[in-house]
């Protein structure tokens, strides 16, 4: 996540910002900068690599000004460079960016015809230079930035401020958080309340849609129906804390809502979104002539194997063996020497994956991680890391982390079909274009909440719960049913929806509850036909699809929760977040502990 401050105060703000930014550095990023109105003219100052350097180039400036923006950032469109860093100016507007835009590339193209040349290869720059157009055309700057918020698809946060407006800024939020601090006289934008912390505990969190217009008298918010609204004011403790909620009741919901921001930054890491390329670092192996793949990890990890799995043999034709780590430490499989296997830890400390690494170096493999934390012992002792941007995950149950396993892994899995010439460079856009509209779509999906808690609260009255899905869509019942029992305390299984008939349908009477996840795709068919012989034994079917199989079904089932439409191949990370959201909401129902449930750890350091 990148990380945004923006301060319209009373005194010179460029070390104000700088403080807040070196708040935000947990969350990683390879470059940094603020921009000023210094005697009414944008004054910029930027750095690639860590904020010391940015430190040591402000030092040798003498910037007095008053209202200022500030940003770290992980590069998305555009590698890593001072060209690229945040802020972005475009005549009379400076911006930071949270996010992707998705239709970056027809709105640099339009900026060209009309003779607009951007200077850097990002997706914010093309945002200034659209709200620097209206301006030239006779919009005020609150209509610039109104008419072009209505033009860009994706998600993302955004802080403005333009020259000749000493006491303006201006703020907007889709998908990406962005909270307003209120200070003495002054205001402030941030990405979440560690940012404000130095100087407010007093926080105003924007929701999806939000624009808000700040002067240092006050602040005035437009939904996204752009109405007049009023959001309340919190006090937060953030100062004494690493990483707060967020406005959020627990940290699971935050991570939950965090999702379209770090599934962005992290399909970033390894997408060429311009170019509609995979780029993953270096293998150890050739993976032209790799004959097998072993995978392997532990809980919701392995659920992420398990969907790697259905990616790499259907898309790369690639053999593939997922198991877990504690019992593939004892196994003692044979593997090749030379070979490729590849673990998957959110903390890179988890024993039994760190010892199932150790066996696979034992046997000469070539060891591939994919991991949350670049310093753990587990990225250490790999000889590839590929990293996922989920940032701190403070819930013991695992929600960002996993889903920005899963957008490794499908990244790998294209990179790994086109090094064997499973598929063409033609395709490999087409999924990379489909991964791109991610954020957009988790936004959509988690637009459909409140129905799930309804739903969530129906089945927290269960005693056991059943989840079904077939192909990838397994892995998901898996996933789900772990989640619902880890918190909630309230059994639950996932099973493949073709194997009712081998014992499960035994279970099935009125008062078992079955979640089926069922997508409108190759297999929607069959897995409706199980939950026809689920619903003739009377149980309460909870269908998860999309608008074409609700419109089809829907009214066979209990519930119907839909999700956006969307290319198969990333259903698994949309389809993540409802089955999260039904254990979230029946745990809060249940009053249990959500954050830390009984007998769980964060990681799992010991056998």
């Amino acid at each position: 996540m990148c990380g945004i401050v923006g301060i319209l105060g009373r005194e010179p703000v460029a070390m104000r910002l700088v403080e807040s930014l070196k708040r935000l550095e947990y969350r990683g990023y390879d470059s940094a900068g603020v921009a000023v109105l210094e005697h009414g003219r944008l004054k910029r100052v930027r750095a690639a690599g860590k904020l010391r350097n940015l430190v040591e180039r402000l030092a040798r400036e003498e910037l007095t000004s008053t209202i200022g923006i500030g940003h770290t950032r992980w590069a998305t469109h555009g590698g890593p460079s001072e060209a690229n860093a945040h802020p972005h100016i475009a005549g009379r507007v400076a911006i930071v960016h949270n996010g992707i835009i998705e239709n970056f590339s027809e709105l640099r193209d339009e900026l060209r015809r009309r003779g607009v040349e951007p200077e850097s290869d990002t997706d914010t720059e093309i945002v200034a230079h659209l709200i620097n157009l209206e301006l030239t055309e006779g919009g005020t700057p609150k209509e610039a930035v109104l008419n072009v918020l209505e033009r860009l698809h994706g998600a993302f946060a955004f802080a403005i401020i333009f020259e000749g407006e000493e006491n303006l800024m201006i703020g907007a939020r889709r998908g990406s958080p962005l909270a307003v601090g209120h200070g003495e006289g002054e205001m402030m934008l941030g990405s979440d309340a560690i940012a404000l912390a130095p100087f407010t505990s007093r926080i105003t969190y924007l929701e999806d849609g939000d624009v808000v217009f700040l002067t240092r008298e006050g602040f005035e918010i437009l939904d996204e129906e752009r109405r007049h609204v009023i959001r309340p004011i919190q006090f937060t403790q953030a100062a004494s804390l690493l990483v707060d909620k967020g406005g959020y009741r627990h940290f699971m919901a935050k991570e939950i809502h965090e999702q379209p921001d770090v599934i962005g930054h992290t399909m970033a890491e390894y997408l060429d979104f311009a170019e509609g390329r995979v780029r993953i670092p270096d293998m150890p192996v050739d993976l032209a002539a790799l004959d097998r793949l072993t995978i392997t990890a532990c809980g919701t990890a392995f659920y992420a194997g398990l969907v790697g799995k259905y990616w790499l043999e259907q898309l790369a034709r690639l053999p593939v063996e997922v198991d877990i780590a504690s019992e593939f430490r004892y196994r003692e499989a044979p593997l090749s020497e030379g070979g490729l296997s590849l673990v998957i830890s959110q903390s890179g400390e988890t024993a039994d994956t760190l010892a199932a690494l150790r066996y696979c170096k034992s046997m000469g493999q070539k060891v591939v991680a994919v991991v949350n934390v670049p310093e753990s012992t587990i990225a250490r002792e790999s000889d590839v890391i590929l990293r996922t941007m989920a940032g701190p995950e403070i819930g013991v149950a695992s929600t960002k982390a996993f889903t920005c396993q899963l957008v490794v892994l499908a990244a790998f899995a294209i990179a790994v079909a086109r090094a064997r010439g499973a598929i063409s460079a033609e395709r490999e856009t087409e999924l990379v274009r489909a991964m791109q509209q991610l954020p957009r779509l988790v936004v959509k999906t988690l637009e459909h909440e409140n129905q799930v808690a309804e739903v969530a609260q129906e089945l927290a009255r269960a005693q056991d719960i059943l989840y079904l899905g077939r192909g990838i869509n397994f892995p998901l019942a898996l996933e789900g049913a772990l989640k619902f029992k880890e918190i909630s305390y309230i059994h639950a299984e996932g099973y493949a929806a073709g194997e009712l008939k081998h014992g499960p349908i035994a279970l099935i009477d009125e008062h078992m509850p079955v979640v089926v996840i069922a997508p409108r795709d190759r297999l929607f068919d069959k897995t409706v036909s199980n939950m026809e012989e689920v619903r003739a034994r009377g149980a309460r079917i909870v269908l998860i699809t999309d608008e074409e199989g609700a419109s089809e079904h829907g009214a066979k089932a209990f519930e119907t929760i839909t999700v956006p439409a969307a290319e198969p191949f990333i259903s698994p990370m949309l389809y993540a977040i409802p089955v999260q959201l039904l254990a979230y909401h029946a745990a809060v129902f249940l009053g249990t502990d959500v954050d830390q449930p009984r007998n769980l750890a964060k990681s799992v350091t010991v056998e």
